[in-house]
């Protein structure tokens, strides 16, 4: 019963990830039609279809590759763009405009993409990543304000006794030295409010002054049993602990040796946007060192190691997990649904900044052609000079096309992955 708990659980999840695909590409498609832009396709997925309709000039549907979605806005690059050289890059740029012309008729002038004002095409290109970032939003306010959160308190909960191994009493040993807080008489259950005299109002902000004392004095001050306590000073020492943006990796860093109070919290949309920038820096850390991450999870595969569980997933792998939690008995209903509307919130808050990234064929890629039609034709205009002209947006297709072969083979390794050794976080 378990199983099948599992496998209809990882179904939902994945057929809300592609419900988030639908949503993004509404993003585009209906400001593209409010501002009368012709569009062709709307689809789910790439490679080849398997099943569509059309109503009116678009056709609707489904495709194989689920790693993504797009619409088929018509007169993406500018029709008429005189190049002064002719090469390679300009001749592959006129056959893509050559190409995209075959479906475009007289009637269609003043319908397509790049005749429509920057302002207007800003807007298409930009709304199907803030649908993301707002989907992120609402599914993590539910979350916060009737779930509720964990949240790490100033309250300490343990005190490491040895810096390397965890002997509760008597001497360390041989080589190994005392907590710099066992060192200086914390005790569990004392709450932390000061560190070397500055006001300690959150555990991020101790983690901070801690990792930034390196190997420098530390004096602190708690609360006890009500009564405020000054402890002897000790050193904090630097050693390897979690890197806070990226978890899988370690950092040299000051280190204390405390753990914090958990406690369930209910907050408003403040707090949801605190915490989700916290998340978009672990998710931007994650971005930048996506290839090598999705490198390490073949290699992994490869020679047999275990999966790092925060590795990247594909949405195989998150429906999976899902699929996990929703079969763990020791999780009460809440939590399943909490964490997988989680999960669904963090897919779509990686998926806004994934976008972000301002070079084809991601969303940010158009808005920076956008931004940089604007702003020459603007800087010419100042200038005195006649109109450039549009940017010429089909220079940068072997870019796009790189990076889109990029994405081809990073998802496939993911999907192999997640099937052959997936991520298990119990």
């Amino acid at each position: 019963m378990t199983v099948v708990i599992e496998v209809l659980a990882g179904i939902v999840f994945f057929s809300l990830i592609i419900l988030s695909v639908l949503l993004h590409e509404c993003g585009h498609f209906i400001p593209a039609k409010i501002f009368g832009v012709k569009v062709t396709e709307f689809f789910a997925g790439f490679g080849p279809k398997i099943w569509s309709f059309t109503r009116g000039e678009t056709e609707y549907g489904f495709k194989w590759i689920p790693l993504g979605g797009y619409v088929r806005l018509v007169g993406m690059y500018p029709a008429t763009v005189h190049h002064h050289h002719g090469n390679r890059l300009t001749k592959l740029a006129d056959e893509a405009r050559a190409a995209e012309a075959e479906d475009i008729t007289g009637a269609d002038r003043g319908r397509l993409f790049s005749d429509k004002p920057v302002w207007q095409r800003l807007i298409i290109m930009s709304g199907g990543i803030l649908t993301n970032l707002l989907l992120a939003f609402l599914l993590f306010w539910a979350v916060f304000g009737i779930h509720g959160r964990a949240a790490q308190t100033t309250t300490v909960a343990a005190v490491t006794p040895c810096v390397h191994s965890s002997q509760i009493s008597g001497p360390c040993p041989s080589g190994d030295r005392r907590a710099p807080a066992a060192e200086a008489g914390v005790q569990a259950g004392d709450r932390i409010v000061s560190f070397n005299g500055r006001q300690v109002d959150s555990w991020s902000q101790l983690q901070e002054f801690i990792r930034d004392n390196g190997d420098g004095e530390a004096r602190l001050g708690v609360k006890r049993h009500g009564d405020a306590v000054s402890l002897m000073p000790t050193r904090t020492l630097v050693t390897e602990v979690p890197d806070l943006n990226n978890p899988g990796r370690t950092v040299e860093a000051g280190y204390l040796g405390v753990s914090p109070t958990m406690v369930v919290v209910h907050s408003g949309p403040g707090d949801t946007v605190s915490q989700m920038w916290t998340m978009s820096k672990q998710s931007l850390s994650a971005l930048a060192r996506l290839p090598v991450l999705t490198w390490n999870v073949a290699s992994d595969m490869v020679t047999g190691k275990a999966r790092d569980a925060n590795s990247p997933m594909s949405i195989v792998g998150a429906s999976r997990v899902a699929g996990d939690v929703a079969g763990n008995s020791q999780l009460t209903m809440g939590d399943k649904i909490a964490t997988g509307a989680s999960l669904l919130g963090g897919l779509n808050l990686f998926l806004f900044w994934f976008n972000v990234v301002p070079l084809p064929p991601m969303d940010g890629g158009h808005i920076a052609g956008a931004i940089y039609e604007a702003c020459k034709r603007g800087l010419f205009k100042l200038a005195g000079k006649p109109d450039p002209g549009p940017a010429d947006t089909a220079m940068m297709l072997p870019v796009a096309w790189t990076i889109g072969a990029l994405m081809l083979v990073m998802g496939l390794i993911l999907v192999v992955a997640d099937v052959v050794s997936p991520v298990k976080i119990f």
